[in-house]
């Protein structure tokens, strides 16, 4: 019997560096990060204010603005319907092929919705306009289409809210109408950045079993970008972390929370509160601040904070390498 070759990832990320050149400094905001999304799951990715998680989605977007913003090294290979691999990288961001991929083939939902959606429009305009550029369907058909993704959201009422604007809805509502937005084409990748952190915690849950079931419904792979753990459990099947611009540990969800290599990781999932844990458990913070991403760092970035710091962390930078199967670690411990 022969073996199964497994299936080449949607999203393959290797060594993305996007830097921003300031008149006086420059921003390292990701500096080396590698990553595969495979087909038909879901990718954590996750780290503390500022460690270059929204830019990395950015870059895959192609949506920082350049200049100041540039992609200095890496490729962002994408890997279409049709099974060719095309480098965003590469791409002119204002071109037609990056235009097709950006709602298309990758769509976002982002952290704050007013933010996103045009106040000047209505829900179903907004919808059905992208529709018709993506989908070449004429008003009436994509009218029809908005308002099936509102239904499919589970929003209430979606015939009114059609001609309603996104200041006359909630929170849950506007990030619902985003959700319907950004898989109103079909896209492959969804990458969804901070999608809950503006919602109170029944709104959250309700909002992560939407993005769960419609998973299921379109065959979709998930970039969700986030500092809440909570959320990663519950959504993700695998979680890659990042600090100050790179990737330090990579597992299986379940792998990384009952086996966390990396100091950084194990101070993350300390300084989270626990259900169901005996009362006086002790929330244990990670001291120091992330350095900012102008700082030229020697050695291990985390060292400064690290509690097992050892005189070649401060010396050598420790490579990202396979610890356990599937689980890999960049930290001289190991």
């Amino acid at each position: 019997m022969n073996a199964q070759i497994p299936e080449p990832a949607i999203l393959e990320v290797n060594n993305l560096k996007t830097y921003f050149f300031l008149e006086r400094v420059t921003v390292r905001a990701v500096n080396g990060v590698s990553f595969a999304l495979p087909r038909k799951s879901t990718l954590g990715l996750v780290g503390e204010s500022g460690c270059g998680k929204s830019i990395t989605a950015m870059s895959i977007m192609r949506l920082y603005q350049e200049p100041p913003g540039k992609i200095v090294d890496g490729q962002i290979f994408l890997r279409t319907g049709e099974g060719q691999a095309v480098d965003i990288a590469t791409l002119d961001p204002k071109g037609q092929e990056m235009r097709h991929i950006r709602g298309g083939e990758i769509a976002m939902v982002f952290q704050e919705p007013m933010t996103s959606l045009n106040p000047l429009y209505t829900v179903g305009r907004q919808i059905a306009e992208s529709v018709e550029i993506h989908q070449k369907l004429g008003r009436k058909e994509a009218m029809g289409r908005a308002l099936e993704m509102l239904d499919k959201v589970q929003i209430s009422a979606p015939r009114q809210r059609l001609n309603e604007f996104p200041h006359q809805l909630s929170g849950g509502m506007r990030q619902r109408v985003m959700i319907a937005l950004a898989l109103s084409c079909n896209p492959a990748i969804l990458i969804a950045d901070e999608p809950t952190t503006a919602l109170d915690v029944t709104v959250q849950a309700q909002i992560l079993d939407l993005m769960r079931q419609l998973q299921a419904d379109f065959d979709s792979s998930i970039l969700l970008i986030t500092h809440n753990l909570g959320v990663v459990s519950q959504l993700a099947d695998h979680v890659a972390v990042m600090y100050l611009g790179k990737i330090v540990e990579y597992a299986e969800v379940r792998e990384l929370f009952h086996h966390a290599l990396h100091p950084y990781t194990m101070g993350l999932l300390n300084s989270v509160p626990v259900f169901g844990k005996k009362s006086g458990q002790v929330l244990v913070p990670i001291k120091g601040m992330v350095p900012p991403a102008t700082t030229q760092v020697t050695g291990c970035a985390f060292a400064p904070r690290c509690p097992y710091v050892m005189p070649i962390c401060l010396e050598q930078e420790p490579p990202l390498r396979e610890i356990a199967p599937g689980h890999t670690a960049a930290c001289h411990l190991y």
